[in-house]
């Protein structure tokens, strides 16, 4: 039958039953329900019926008449009717995501639009009229922009195509002049069942099986462990029973009778469910917004302006009652159970593989900071304890030596002695000693061997998470990567382009194939890339170069006086790495913009490909952002100074920068604990907590300052839906990832220089697990669940670094370091096989008389009379045929460390690719396992089959009972009859139809 259906509030025009039409809030405490004019449908009056999610469109065609399920207006709404704020208002089907958008209304009439009074819509029903509302008839308005009538168009249509895609929706109703409207969407058991099969969604089957366990010796030691670790346990379900898993098998309508459907509402999780939607939200045309597909494209154009799936209702909600969401605040996303074990399993249930993947690998990685923490711990006792017996260090310190060393810089500089830089060179023992050589191979070796644990615990995560041999889905294309080509057509032809777009999806996708964007339609952003990413590097390179001015400069000034002349180097240094920590926060936060713009450029066609290329984008620049001044330190500080009498000098007047006596490696400690520290505390304080809380607050400002009709009912009992729009929307883990991939690489490119770096990685990575799950769980929408077998690309990042770290700390120890001089002294030149004796090889001879003029010491107050004074460098005597030319120690010396960089390479490379060798990729016992299932799903079905065939050949002359009893049989099993019928796909009392 064909109803008239009223103009809505804010419609242009009179709409078919089979238009998209706006619908309401639905039924709240304190307001009441309409029932919709029309003949009334059985069972639906003043109650939810038991089969509704079947009537109102599971089983009848998508243009079928449904009248909503919803009470009299004259009854009153029970507080049964809204228990869960999960569900549509006929708290019986799911909302399994929600669409959001705002709209704005000019010169609406005064007499309409009421906030007390609601229009609920459900897609395949019709809709309720306002009763107070006067005679039916079409609502005078005022006209709309363009702009906004446009969008509301295109809204309609793509809600009708999700309705005739199967899907259900409820919908608010625009009853005041501008403000939020929710598009709730459900999906039926028909729209699952068709997309988990077309998806290959992997699901349990009704067979269990027993993992096998291991041998003896690994039984009780497993025993043993599972006891002691039981405290530390997270106490979720997950965890009761790991010793039985299912069977699993990729979903299959035409093989219904496999599975252990026991209720077809709960048999696919929530996680699961909002996957499915996406999906379909993802590949939903509309032909009014240029044919655009997918909700990604109508959000980029401000068409809609979210879309999410629900959390599990409230993490801090009082009472008893317990959903995924607060168990997880409770046993994963709170400081106070920073000891326990994450729940990893229930993570994954929760937010989809890709994001378990991702706690998974941060867990691993903390717990392998343990051991190198407890070593690092060890090798700095170690040089604490020996810091006595370093005899280098106590000549250095000794008064009777008596080294006169050349001033440290022009004029203003007096001679000095060597023993005045004691406390430097004590320190520097502390981090330059042998034990941190035999530290940096083992940092190298545990690089590779944690790599190699997390193949394993993802092969295992993979096993038991049913990931193994799932296929690569084929994506979309990109909303900007459809407007650039369709751009193109339009430019090539015209009119024929046009008409091409009105064409049907088959042809639009054969033609996908042909248009396309080329090289030459992609040179210019390649070109725009090359050009950024080099200017972005030689900023960051002009910005360390401003500081090392910076250092000259000051230490320069700072040495007119006397009295800040002797805390001169420590005011630079100090200084100077506070101003690059905050260049580096700074430029951080551009970068990541930058690469972001710069990837949008290059117009990537598909979401992998955008975020893979800024990943290496990012990670390009903040790497040459936050270790330029770190290589700078190690590797090029104090080479280019030149000598007493022939200095570099940057400007007039101002020499290049040297070491310190000690060595440069203590200032390169400094520096990179004070920008790793720093890193650290201020974006896990400052960006992860106080900006998320600032952004909140404004927020929470904002509403409250617009002046927005409120629906006092409403505020005091907001809807889920509500709840979650206010919260922050989810971005992906690239910047989780990045951190913790830049704190990779302070612990093992310069872990040489300080040992202590895998503690204070290992402090800051307990806090930033349940900083990062606060965040997911109470901080953020609740995201779209992504499967997928690994990391991706981060972990070949992870892979280059622990090789590129073997390189660094080999140049680190063999260039910074003194242990190749003292080596090459030991062995070559000293005459009791002792350092005594080294501080003294070490320093070379330069004559003042032969200093430049005006560069000279201005009222010397040395004690004697300087003839000779003394620089470190390996040069010829003043006295020798060929003075302050490189002595024969320098070329001896500068062999040995090539060689040793040689050596070490190539030592801790063959280890390394020894323990890759000796750990397989696949755990021994999952290999086995994945053979067992195999060969048990193999006799499951086979078995299954031989039922079910078994069945079907039944004599033909049973009574009509028994022949519809033996049309169910193929999902008969020891249940009772109603699970059976729930398990069949063919039973003829079945409400649901085969889709």
């Amino acid at each position: 039958m064909d109803f008239d259906i009223p103009l809505l509030p804010g419609s242009p025009r009179r709409l078919s039953p089979r238009a998209v039409v706006r619908g309401g809030q639905g039924p709240k405490h304190g307001q009441q329900c309409l029932q919709v004019p029309g003949p009334p449908a059985q069972g639906l009056q003043g109650s939810v019926p038991q089969g509704s999610s079947q009537a109102s469109g599971g089983g009848s065609p998508p243009n079928s008449s449904v009248i909503n399920n919803y009470l009299e207006a004259s009854e009153p709404v029970s507080s049964e009717a809204r228990v869960s704020r999960m569900h549509f208002h006929d708290n019986h089907r799911k909302v399994d995501y929600v669409l959001a958008y705002h709209y704005r209304k000019r010169g609406a009439h005064p007499g309409h639009g009421s906030p007390g009074h609601s229009l609920a819509i459900v897609s395949n029903g019709e809709t309720g009229k306002d009763p107070q509302a006067g005679a039916p008839g079409d609502i005078e308005l005022g006209p709309l922009d363009a702009l906004e009538e446009e969008r509301k168009e295109q809204r309609e249509e793509f809600e009708h195509n999700l309705m005739e895609a199967g899907l259900e929706l409820e919908k608010d109703l625009e009853s005041k002049s501008q403000g939020s409207v929710f598009v709730r969407i459900h999906a039926p058991w028909q729209v699952l069942a068709r997309e988990a099969e077309f998806l290959k969604i992997k699901v349990p089957t009704k067979k269990m099986y027993e993992i096998k366990s291991q041998g003896s010796i690994a039984k009780t030691f497993n025993k043993i462990l599972h006891k002691l670790s039981a405290p530390l346990k997270p106490r979720v379900p997950e965890h009761s029973n790991s010793r039985m898993k299912n069977l699993s098998y990729p979903f299959s309508r035409e093989k219904m009778y496999l599975y252990d459907i026991r209720d077809k509402d709960t048999f696919f999780d929530n996680a699961t469910r909002s996957r499915i939607v996406h999906e379909i939200l993802k590949r939903t045309t509309c032909s009014r917004a240029n044919n655009t597909m997918g909700i990604n494209s109508l959000i980029a154009n401000n068409i809609y302006e979210a879309a999410y799936p629900l959390h599990d209702g409230e993490y801090d909600s009082p009472g008893d009652d317990m959903n995924d969401r607060k168990l997880l605040y409770q046993e994963w996303a709170r400081y106070g159970v920073f000891y326990k074990f994450q729940p990893i399993d229930l993570i994954r249930k929760y937010f989809g593989e890709k994001i378990g993947l991702y706690f998974a690998w941060l867990g691993l990685y903390t717990s392998f900071l343990i051991p190198s923490s407890v070593i690092g711990i060890i090798v700095f006792l170690y040089g604490c304890a020996t810091i006595e017996e370093d005899i280098p260090s106590k000549e250095m310190c000794d008064r009777q030596n008596a080294f006169t060393m050349c001033p440290l810089c022009d004029t203003s500089c007096d001679y000095w002695n060597l023993s005045s830089a004691c406390g430097t060179a004590r320190a520097s023992h502390l981090f330059d000693n042998p034990a941190t050589v035999v530290f940096s191979i083992f940092m190298a070796l545990w690089a590779t061997m944690f790599l190699e644990n997390w193949k394993r615990l993802q092969m295992r995560l993979g096993y038991f998470w049913d990931l193994t041999g799932i296929e690569e889905e084929e994506e979309h294309s990109r909303p900007e990567y459809e407007t650039k080509v369709r751009e193109k057509m339009l430019k090539e032809s015209n009119k024929s382009v046009v008409q091409k777009l009105g064409t049907s999806g088959t042809e639009a996708e054969d033609e996908d194939d042909e248009d396309k964007l080329t090289w030459k339609d992609r040179f210019p952003g390649y070109l725009m890339n090359f050009a950024s990413i080099l200017f972005m590097i030689a900023l960051t390179f002009s910005i360390v170069f401003g500081v090392i001015v910076y250092r000259i400069t000051t230490a320069a000034a700072l040495s007119l006086n006397k009295a800040t002349r002797s805390n001169v180097r420590v005011t630079v240094t100090a200084t100077a790495v506070i101003i690059n920590l905050v260049v580096i926060l700074i430029l951080d936060e551009i970068y990541g913009a930058v690469a972001k713009w710069l990837t949008k450029i290059e117009v990537p066609k598909t979401e992998q490909t955008f975020e893979e290329r800024l990943i290496l984008k990012a990670f390009l620049l903040k790497f040459v952002n936050a270790y330029s001044p770190i290589f700078y330190v190690a590797f090029f500080k104090g080479r280019f100074v030149g000598r007493p009498g022939s200095y570099v000098y940057v400007f007039d007047g101002y020499r290049m920068e040297e070491c310190a006596p000690g060595g440069c490696l203590m200032e390169l400690c400094i520096q990179l604990s004070i920008i790793m520290l720093g890193k650290q505390l201020i974006q896990n304080n400052i960006f992860e907590i106080g900006v998320p809380k600032l952004k909140k607050l404004f927020r929470k400002l904002k509403d409250e300052t617009e002046p927005e009709e409120a629906d006092s009912a409403h505020s005091k009992h907001p809807e889920q839906w509500d709840l979650d729009y206010s919260l922050e929307p989810y971005t992906g883990l690239t910047p989780e990832y990045m951190e913790m991939i830049i704190q990779f690489g302070f612990v093992t490119l310069f872990v040489a220089s300080f040992p202590l770096a895998p503690v204070f990685a290992l402090l800051n990575n307990v806090i930033e697990v349940r900083l990062d799950a606060k965040k997911f769980v109470t901080e953020l929408r609740r995201p779209d669940a992504v499967r997928t077998k690994d990391i991706g690309i981060w972990f070949d990042i992870l892979s280059g670094i622990g090789k590129f770290s073997v390189i660094i700390n080999a140049f680190v120890i063999a260039v910074t370091s003194d242990f190749i001089p003292r080596l090459v002294y030991q062995y070559s030149y000293s005459h009791n096989g002792t350092l005594h004796g080294f501080v003294n090889h070490t320093l070379s001879f330069f004559n003042v008389s032969q200093l430049k003029e005006g560069t000279q010491p201005e009222n010397s107050q040395f004690e004697q009379e300087v003839q000779f004074c003394r620089f470190k460098d390996y040069r010829e005597p003043p006295w020798a045929p060929n003075p302050y030319e490189f002595s024969k120690q320098y070329w001896a010396v500068l062999s040995a460390r090539l060689a040793f960089v040689i050596i070490f390479q190539n030592l801790v490379m063959f280890l390394s690719v020894l323990v890759d060798w000796m750990i397989p990729d696949i755990p021994t016992d999952i290999s086995d396992q994945i053979k067992r299932e195999k060969s048990l799903f193999v006799d499951f079905f086979l078995k299954e089959e031989h039922e079910k065939l078994k069945l079907t050949e039944e004599p033909a002359q049973r009574s009509q009972s028994s022949g519809h009893r033996s049309r169910r049989g193929p999902a008969a099993s020891p249940a009772p009859s109603g699970r059976s019928q729930l398990g069949s796909s063919a039973s003829s009392g079945s409400q649901h139809t085969s889709v």
